[in-house]
């Protein structure tokens, strides 16, 4: 296999960007949100959360607002850039609570769950 052939793509095409690394996101924990057959949620969805989806997410048991430094997690405030579970993501957008997404920084297996056209209809500005 050539490098190309393991790049990891976003869901334009082009190599994935990274999605942010303060705090430090992904399923890997190197601030990108690629993902491999072990991650079963599919964080492949970067999103720039907002106090609409954080507390959204609260409500669906998954509280990403409260420090765990067990985990070295401080807790995500608005404006934060987070990997998001893809299936997460298209259910807070059912329910009109998507946050915004940065398309070069979607892994393109969030194709799998999620439509391209909704992602783009949520891109965050650049």
């Amino acid at each position: 296999m050539n490098a190309a052939e393991t790049m990891p793509l976003n869901v334009l095409g082009n190599p994935l960007q990274e999605c942010g690394c303060d705090p430090m996101t992904g399923w890997f924990r190197d601030g990108s949100c690629r993902t491999d057959a072990a991650d079963l949620g599919r964080h492949s969805v970067c999103c720039v959360v907002n106090e609409q989806f954080l507390s959204y997410s609260k409500a669906q048991g998954n509280d990403l607002t409260t420090p765990m430094p067990a985990y070295d997690f401080p807790g995500l405030k608005p404006g934060d850039h987070w990997c998001v579970c893809a299936a997460r993501w298209l259910e807070a957008y059912q329910d009109g609570m998507a946050p915004p997404v940065r398309l070069e920084a979607c892994e393109d297996s969030a194709l799998a769950i999620i439509p391209l056209e909704l992602l783009q209809g949520h891109a965050a500005a650049a």
